[in-house]
C-alpha cells in the first residue's frame, strides 16, 4: 500500500513577515509520504512506535504511517468515519467517531472504551476534533458535518447545539462554549492558559465565521472566560492545526499551512497543492510537521517543536 515521492512541485515556504524565516531552514522541501485517501484528517503522533495514524473519514478507516520503513497500512477499518485523533498522557488513542457520534479512547489490548456519546440523555451530534489537557481532561468539538450527509457518517436530526465540552478524568461531561456556529479544531496555549478553537461557520452561512478564537482558561482549569478573535482564514477556512512550544499557531487552510505568531499576526505559509485538514507535529526531536491534505500526507521539517505530545 506504500508509495512514495519526492519533492512536489508548487510547495514551499512562503515568507510574509521576516519572523517565519527562522522557523524553517533553506533547504528543507515538503515531500508527500502517500497519496489515495478520500479527505484525510486527524492526525496523531505515537513517539514509542515511531507511527502516524490518520483518519481517511469517507472510507470509513484509519490509516497508519510506519517512520522506520515508509510503509502505510490501514489501522482499523471499519473506523466509524473517524475524524479528530490525538494521543492521552499515558499514550493512547483517543478518537472522535462521526458514525456512533462519541469520543473514544482505544486501550493498550486494543479495546475500545467509549468516553462520551450523550450530554443530558442526547446524542452529541458528530465529534469532530479533540485535545487532551495535562489534568487528564478531554477537550472536543461537536459541529453536525458528520450527520449533514451520509458522506462523512450518516444523515441525521441534530439533538442538541454545536458545543465545545471538556471530559473529567472521573467521565462527568461539561460544555465549555455554547457559542459557535460551527466549532472545528481545537489546542491550548503551551501553558494551558488559553484554548484556540475555530470557527468553520461559513460552510454553513452566507456570512458565517471563518475565524480562530482565542479563550481565556479560568483559574480552575475547568472552564472558559474572555476571548477574542485571533485571526481570520485568508485561504478559506482554517480547521484542525497546532501550537509549537513559542505559542506560534499553525493552522490549515485551502492553500496549506498558514503559521501566525502568538500576536495574531500571519508570518508566513507552507503552500501544498490541495486544501489542508489538519496536521500535527511528530518524528524524534517534534520538529516534523505531519500534514493531512484532501488526498495525500505530507511532511516537512521545521525548526520549530510541539508545546505538547501528539
Amino acid at each position: 500500500m506504500s508509495t512514495r515521492f519526492g519533492e512536489i512541485p508548487g510547495t514551499g515556504f512562503e515568507v510574509v513577515d521576516p519572523a517565519f524565516a527562522a522557523c524553517f531552514v533553506g533547504h528543507a522541501r515538503v515531500e508527500r509520504l502517500w497519496t489515495g485517501a478520500r479527505w484525510s484528517e486527524g492526525p496523531a503522533w505515537f513517539a514509542a512506535g515511531r507511527y502516524l495514524v490518520w483518519s481517511d473519514i469517507p472510507n470509513n478507516r484509519m490509516l497508519r504511517w510506519d517512520e522506520t520503513n515508509g510503509e502505510v497500512s490501514v489501522f482499523r477499518s471499519p473506523s466509524g468515519n473517524s475524524n479528530g485523533n490525538t494521543v492521552d498522557r499515558q499514550g493512547r488513542l483517543v478518537t472522535c467517531e462521526h458514525l456512533q457520534r462519541r469520543v473514544t479512547r482505544t486501550e493498550y489490548d486494543g479495546s475500545i472504551t467509549v468516553l462520551a456519546d450523550k450530554y443530558g440523555g442526547a446524542r452529541l451530534n458528530s465529534p469532530n476534533d479533540v485535545v487532551v489537557k495535562s489534568d487528564g481532561s478531554i477537550w472536543f468539538t461537536d459541529p453536525s458535518y458528520g450527520i449533514l450527509s451520509d458522506y462523512e457518517g450518516e444523515r441525521a436530526d441534530p439533538e442538541l447545539p454545536c458545543n465545545v465540552y471538556r471530559i473529567d478524568p472521573d467521565g462527568s461531561l461539561a460544555v465549555v462554549a455554547d457559542d459557535f456556529v460551527m466549532p472545528n479544531g481545537l489546542a491550548f496555549s503551551p501553558d494551558e492558559s488559553h484554548l484556540y478553537v475555530s470557527d468553520t461557520g461559513a460552510t454553513h452561512q452566507a456570512d458565517g465565521p471563518r475565524h480562530l478564537r482565542k479563550l481565556a482558561v479560568s483559574a480552575d482549569g475547568q472552564s472558559l472566560a474572555t476571548d477574542s478573535v485571533f485571526a481570520t482564514c485568508q485561504a478559506g477556512l482554517f480547521d484542525g492545526f497546532r501550537l509549537d512550544d513559542e505559542g506560534r499557531v499553525w493552522t490549515s487552510t485551502d492553500e496549506g499551512i498558514h503559521c501566525y505568531a502568538n500576536d495574531g499576526t500571519l508570518i508566513g505559509k507552507i503552500l501544498i497543492p490541495e486544501g489542508v485538514a489538519n496536521l500535527v507535529f511528530g518524528g524524534a526531536k517534534r520538529n516534523r510537521l505531519f500534514i493531512c491534505g484532501t488526498t495525500s500526507l505530507y511532511s516537512v521539517y521545521v525548526t520549530a517543536r510541539a508545546c505538547t505530545p501528539g
